[in-house]
């Protein structure tokens, strides 16, 4: 058992709150998973920009200090003009290049570094405890943005890590979460592995995230990638897939996972119970409804 909770802004007047609501959505899901927590803001100006990629990694401390870390990397991509920042048990690393580039030089500064999250327009922060205490470690009622996701876990697949929790941010912008359990992980993680895919964890969630990174990679659309892993994947699942410009959710063909959804002008939410929502700004007037089985969502910014 795990808890979900995403919104989606889509009136920029209330962007500037997207941190302090998620945080609330959070605070009512914490039961279902008091192990560990992750999230993931999006477009965040203290934390990405567009024209930057970032990198997320596990840990508020690194072997080389930030000042350190950036110089190393600069040796590295003299043109990336880095940044290190930490904020909470997070390490944000910034350059101008690509994510593959900017990884590239961290593995040979810093070898074997977790990467939780990746792009332009994400950050992911992950911790193990309460998952009220990591939220407020990194400052999550002050973010800005135009989405985000939190998930708290139980963790019954794998152990309880930092690195084991939600959300997997497997490909630049791309995050998924997950309150269920894949039967069939393992035979899909071997087929994935045979065509070069790299995992960092034993962890059956990051085997979906994987599957539709390499999907979405080849050019597929989100939806039509999130049909054909429910023909794939056996199992009961309640998804959540954020993108830098949208939001999915789907339950698995006989909807053992909760799920709710509410839907307005001026933003889209679901959580894993209705109390995640209820504090909403305009949640009375909400379109508010349970996802039907194998059914895909998705809602663009």
């Amino acid at each position: 058992m795990c808890g979900i909770a995403a919104l989606q802004i889509t009136n920029p007047a209330l962007r500037s709150q997207l941190g302090s609501l998620l945080n609330t959505m959070l605070c009512e899901v914490i039961e279902r998973g008091p192990d560990s927590a992750g999230i993931a803001v999006y477009d965040n100006p203290a934390l990405t920009d567009p024209d930057t990629t970032v990198l997320s990694l596990l840990g508020g401390e690194q072997a080389l200090s930030p000042a350190g870390l950036a110089s190393a990397l600069e040796r590295e991509l003299p043109e990336a003009e880095v940044t290190v920042e930490v904020l909470g048990d997070t390490t944000f690393v910034s350059g101008q290049a690509s994510s593959t580039e900017l990884t590239a030089a961290l593995e040979t500064v810093l070898p074997g570094r977790d990467i939780i999250g990746q792009g332009r327009h994400v950050a992911v922060m992950k911790g193990v405890g309460n998952p009220r205490d990591v939220a407020e470690h990194h400052g999550l009622t002050s973010m800005t943005g135009t989405r985000g996701v939190a998930h708290t876990r139980m963790a019954t697949e794998s152990a309880v890590t930092a690195a084991g929790s939600h959300p997997f941010s497997v490909a630049d912008d791309l995050c998924l979460v997950h309150n269920g359990s894949f039967s069939n992980h393992a035979t899909i993680r071997r087929d994935l592995e045979r065509q070069g895919v790299v995992f960092d964890s034993d962890n059956d969630s990051e085997v979906a995230a994987r599957y539709l990174a390499t999907r979405l990679t080849a050019g597929e659309e989100l939806e039509s990638a999130l049909e054909h892993l429910g023909t794939v994947f056996d199992g009961f699942y309640t998804l959540v897939v954020t993108t830098r410009d949208g939001m999915a959710v789907v339950r698995d063909p006989i909807s053992c996972k909760p799920a709710v959804v509410a839907v307005t002008d001026d933003w889209v939410a679901m959580a894993s119970e209705f109390r995640a929502l209820a504090d909403l700004p305009g949640i009375d007037h909400a379109h508010v409804f349970e996802p039907e089985p194998g059914r895909v969502y998705t809602w663009r910014a």
